[in-house]
């Protein structure tokens, strides 16, 4: 005999438990990790592209001061549009707070710590450098302009195009 539907040991309907927003599928883990990784990747290219222009501004903002120094031979001229070319990219480079108080011996030394990677070699502060603190207001100061160009031509593709600042 079969028992009537109202004895039968059968469980109510019931609903699935809800579904909980957190912790993420898998899926949505690796979609976070794309979408970090494509920012990081589009920030890196627009920091090297960036360097690479100001590199190559840089340099020809130099070429052209060494051809006009090859023209007139005007040192002194020739030093201050160099120190101002200097201060500019440094400020393109490195934090504002960093570079733009330095003026004198301080900003000759930041400019040897930021030549080589030790910061052991002095070419600004006791080099050929020096005179870019001396020379637009001296006009008597002697300056080797060849050697100055050569100097800051290695300080901007030194730094210009690494990941410092």
């Amino acid at each position: 005999m079969t028992p009537a539907p109202e004895h039968l040991p059968l469980r109510d309907i019931h609903l699935p438990a809800p579904v909980v927003w957190w912790p993420p599928a898998p899926g949505w883990w690796g979609l976070l990790l794309c979408c970090l990784l494509l920012v990081f990747s589009v920030w890196a290219f627009i920091r090297i592209r960036r360097r690479g222009r100001l590199k190559t501004q840089s340099l020809l903002a130099l070429r052209q001061l060494a051809e006009q120094f090859e023209r007139d031979g005007d040192a002194q001229r020739l030093t201050t549009h160099l120190s101002t070319l200097l201060r500019r990219v440094a400020l393109s480079l490195y934090p504002r707070r960093q570079v733009a108080a330095l003026t004198g011996i301080e900003w000759l030394r930041f400019l040897d710590s930021s030549l080589t990677p030790g910061g052991n070699e002095k070419a600004f502060s006791e080099g050929v450098g020096r005179v870019l603190t001396e020379a637009p207001y001296n006009p008597n100061c002697r300056v080797d302009g060849v050697a100055l160009i050569n100097l800051i031509r290695r300080w901007i593709t030194g730094n210009a195009g690494g990941w410092r600042g």
